[in-house]
C-alpha cells in the first residue's frame, strides 16, 4: 500500500507516453520520487505494463481490469497476469473505461483474489458514496467534464464536492483528479481533505514533465 498523501500519473494512452516513451517517464517519476521522498505512482497501458513495472522502483498500476478469472477470455486483462507484470494494482471504472456497476463489483473482487491495489473512480460524490461499500484501498474523483480542461480545475470550479466525497468515503483515502494543474490546486483539495491525486494531462503533456511534477508535489 502507498502511504498518503499519494501522486498517480495516468499516462492514458497519449503519443509522449506509450514504448520507448512510457518508460522514460516512468524514469522521471521514480527519479522525482526517490529525490523527494513522495508517494509517486503511475498507470500504465497495457502493452508497456510488464517492461516498464520490470525497471522501475515506484509502484506501477494497470489502467484496467476485466471480471474475469482464468479461462477463455481472449482479449480481456486478467488481474493475475496484470499481477504478474510486477505492477501492484489497477485503475477501475475511469471515466474513458466505465463498467456497469455489477461489472464493476466483478473486477474489484478479481483485482482483491490478486492481491492487487483498487483504485475505484468515481464521477460524483454520489458513486464515491455506492462504491465506498466495494471497500477498495482507493477512490478516485474526478467529474468527467474537466478532465483534461487546461482551463478549470475541481479544486477551483468544484470544491465543495471534493470535501462532499471525503464526508462519504467511509474513511477510504480519496484521490482528487480532474484539471490539476497548479500548486494552489494541489493545496486546497489537500486542505478539503484529499489524500492524493490521480493526474494525466498536467504532467504528461508538460513541456517540461520533471519540473511540472516537482512543481505540484512541492505541496505535499
Amino acid at each position: 500500500m502507498m502511504s498518503c498523501p499519494i501522486w498517480i500519473t495516468n499516462f492514458k494512452t497519449y503519443e509522449q507516453c506509450v514504448g520507448k516513451k512510457a518508460l522514460e517517464l516512468a524514469k522521471i517519476h521514480e527519479k522525482v520520487a526517490l529525490e523527494t521522498g513522495v508517494s509517486i505512482g503511475i498507470a500504465v497501458n497495457a502493452f508497456d505494463l510488464f517492461r516498464v513495472a520490470q525497471e522501475v522502483k515506484i509502484p506501477v498500476f494497470a489502467q484496467h481490469c476485466d471480471p474475469v478469472d482464468y479461462g477463455a477470455h481472449t482479449g480481456h486483462l486478467l488481474a493475475q497476469s496484470i499481477k504478474k507484470t510486477g505492477a501492484i494494482g489497477t485503475l477501475l471504472n475511469h471515466s474513458e473505461r466505465r463498467l456497469s456497476f455489477a461489472d464493476l463489483q466483478d473486477s474489484e473482487v478479481c483485482a482483491r483474489k490478486a492481491s492487487l491495489t483498487r483504485v475505484v473512480c468515481a464521477e460524483d460524490p454520489q458513486e464515491i458514496e455506492k462504491f465506498a461499500w466495494l471497500n477498495p484501498d482507493f477512490l478516485a474523483f474526478e467529474p468527467p467534464e474537466l478532465i483534461g480542461s487546461s482551463t478549470a480545475s475541481v479544486s477551483t470550479s468544484k470544491p465543495e464536492s471534493i470535501a462532499e466525497s471525503v464526508s462519504l468515503s467511509r474513511g477510504i483515502p480519496v484521490l482528487v483528479g480532474a484539471g490539476i494543474q497548479s500548486v494552489a490546486d494541489v493545496k486546497i483539495a489537500l486542505e478539503l481533505g484529499a489524500s492524493g491525486f490521480l493526474v494525466a494531462s498536467a504532467i504528461t503533456k508538460a513541456e517540461d514533465p520533471e519540473a511540472t511534477l516537482r512543481e505540484l508535489v512541492s505541496a505535499f
